[in-house]
């Protein structure tokens, strides 16, 4: 068995990793001064961005909610792996051989890299099937739906055979044992012993936000299969449905720059949009769209104003519409403003391209209607508006919808549409919005009551909780300087400042650790922020995260060496005012006062020197 990795190669790896991009593929970041990104947090819930990357000392920090560390750190938290395996998989990544303690290079053979590992040797055996005579059922079945052979690679689509255990013997041969490829979700365990989970079936790879295949889904192919249509991956320690989304592997990087994502209902609905042009669709898998989908397509898509889109496309059935309903439950949670695009005659995506060709998919795209329009339909027909009682049961329904709105702007337009609906005059109207959403208000204030929890005792020290004085706010300064642009400041004034004391605590015990740390040894400065003792650490976190108030890199480093000098001219000022009142207390011609003025001479040459340097 190996030993632990070798500290050289840990460091190297890190060094070699870029975190940005790494971050970058689960949450959307955007430039957030000099030299650093920031985005949503992928750590709790919010609005606004308050999570910040530092790409060139590969360290992040949530402002929000305190969670830092460096690309190992991001790792083990998101994808739940231990410290190896979070060092293997950034090995793989950047090609680098890692060596081990007992001195040879050893395999993955932990726990979660075995179930990627294991699902990856699948998706590969199922594609090869795809080519089996066998496997006719399954070509002509995604042949007769508009998909070539080309779009099967593109996407993965595989096939798993009839029979027994042929994906089983299949990995046994690979080394996989039973144990792990049930924990994969890849086999069953039943009476009979152990036998394949997917048979007879078109098998589509479901693939985490980095491109890691973590389950499947399988459609029924065969009359005397007796399982449901579509058959998924159970609940595994990589696959949890409620979070994942078919397709965002492919669609994310469109997604983040376009702000934009297509809800649709499943995988070929997901292949025909993105052969359409329509590159940003995405999919459950085996669940109804939900909060937790919501909340990773918003980092994705850095979710944090009104001017981004998500489109929801749904039959018009009664089940579409449920869905409708669902999704408009949720659609609070988006920043962004949400459509629903509904195709005529009944078509999902994947009819209507084949029906109508690529040019239909992304026209029904650009006729999307607002979900607040489709919802308020939906409340109104069920009422009766020839009929006085009529409109006013349909106002009492659909008053709370548009109270609901949360852009001030778009409100009164609803108004004037709902008042065109019901054949209402707009006060009578705009009246009901304003009594529905005043119940609103103070529903939403007795739950935050009943729910209140007693706010927890502060202990940390942030950037915000600092006094506003001219001392502190130079201290502060330097220390993001030291943290950030330390390497860029003349090394005999950084060195200096280094060592000159702060007046703030909570920074002095910053600048101590900093102080402390070997200024030799790569990566330095997330060293001296991780040795920094508490309640303080945030603090430095902070520091070493939040932008740098330049506008260039090169105006940043210009900023850093000013206040480093700033911080050694007080320092020279407040021992000039000490020996000032020294200077007051002995006799003038004393051996004494000549010290003293030869020092304040030295003190004087030292500022000038500081100040025109």
């Amino acid at each position: 068995m190996a030993g632990r990795i070798r500290q050289a190669d840990v460091d190297e790896v890190k060094a070699r990793v870029n975190i940005a991009d790494v971050i970058g593929e689960r949450v959307a970041l955007k430039p957030a001064g000099v030299g650093s990104m920031k985005g949503l947090c992928p750590f709790h819930d919010e609005r606004s961005p308050s999570f910040n990357v530092r790409p060139q000392v590969g360290y992040y920090h949530c402002f929000g909610c305190g969670e830092s560390g460096d690309v190992y750190s991001f790792l083990r938290a998101m994808d739940h792996v231990s410290f190896t395996e979070a060092v293997e998989r950034m090995a793989a990544r950047v090609g680098y051989t890692l060596h081990y303690e007992d001195g040879g290079a050893a395999p993955e053979t932990s726990g979660r890299s075995r179930l990627y590992a294991a699902n990856a040797a699948a998706a590969e055996y199922f594609r090869a099937q795809l080519m089996s005579p066998e496997a006719e059922t399954g070509r002509r079945f995604l042949g007769d739906r508009g998909f070539d052979a080309g779009a099967a690679a593109h996407f993965g689509v595989g096939y798993a055979p009839k029979g027994w255990s042929h994906l089983l013997d299949h990995l046994s041969a690979q080394k996989f044992t039973r144990d792990e490829l049930l924990q994969a979700g890849l086999v069953s365990q039943g009476q009979r012993g152990v036998y394949d989970r997917f048979r007879g079936r078109l098998v589509w790879p479901i693939r985490d936000i980095t491109g890691q295949v973590i389950g499947f889904g399988a459609r029924k192919l065969y009359d005397d299969d007796q399982g449901p249509k579509y058959l998924n991956t159970p609940e595994t320690p990589l696959y949890k449905k409620t979070q994942v989304l078919y397709g965002l592997d492919l669609a994310k990087r469109d997604i983040s720059r376009s702000h934009r994502v297509v809800v649709v209902e499943g995988y070929t609905d997901v292949m025909a949009c993105h052969l359409a042009g329509v590159t940003t669709a995405i999919a459950s898998c085996g669940t109804a769209f939900g909060s937790d989908h919501i909340t990773v397509l918003r980092r994705v898509m850095g979710d944090d104003s009104a001017s981004g889109e998500v489109v929801f496309t749904f039959d018009p059935d009664a089940a579409g519409q449920k869905a409708a309903l669902r999704a408009f439950a949720d659609e609070k949670r988006f920043a962004a403003q949400t459509y629903v695009a509904v195709a005529p005659e009944g078509l999902d995506p994947c009819d209507l391209r084949l029906q109508r060709g690529d040019g239909a998919v992304r026209a029904l795209m650009d006729a999307k209607a607002p979900m607040f329009e489709f919802v308020i339909d939906q409340r109104l027909k069920d009422f009766n508006l020839s009929s006085v009682e009529g409109r006013a049961g349909a106002l009492h329904a659909a008053a709370p919808i548009v109270a609901d709105i949360r852009d001030p702007a778009l409100r009164p337009g609803y108004v004037r549409v709902l008042a065109r609906r019901l054949g209402l005059d707009i006060p009578e109207v705009q009246s009901a919005v304003e009594r529905a959403a005043r119940g609103a208000d103070r529903a939403e204030k007795r739950d935050a009551q009943r729910t209140a929890e007693p706010a927890p005792i502060a202990v940390s020290v942030t950037m915000a909780s600092l006094p506003h004085t001219r001392d502190v706010a130079l201290e502060r300064g330097a220390m993001m300087a030291f943290l950030q642009y330390g390497h860029r400041i003349d090394p005999d004034i950084f060195l200096r400042a280094l060592q000159t004391p702060f007046g703030h605590p909570a920074l002095e015990a910053v600048r101590s650790a900093l102080a402390s740390t070997d200024l030799s040894q790569a990566g330095w400065a997330v060293t001296a922020v991780e040795s920094v003792r508490e309640p303080f650490r945030s603090l430095a976190a902070e520091l070493l995260t939040a932008e740098f108030p330049a506008r260039t890199e090169e105006g940043a480093v210009a900023s850093a060496n000013d206040l480093a000098r700033g911080l050694l001219v007080r320092e020279l000022q407040r021992e000039k005012d000490e020996l000032l009142r020294g200077i007051q207390r002995v006799p003038a011609d004393s051996e004494e006062g000549r010290r003293l003025r030869l020092r304040l001479r030295e003190l004087d040459a030292d500022r000038q020197r500081l100040v025109v340097s």
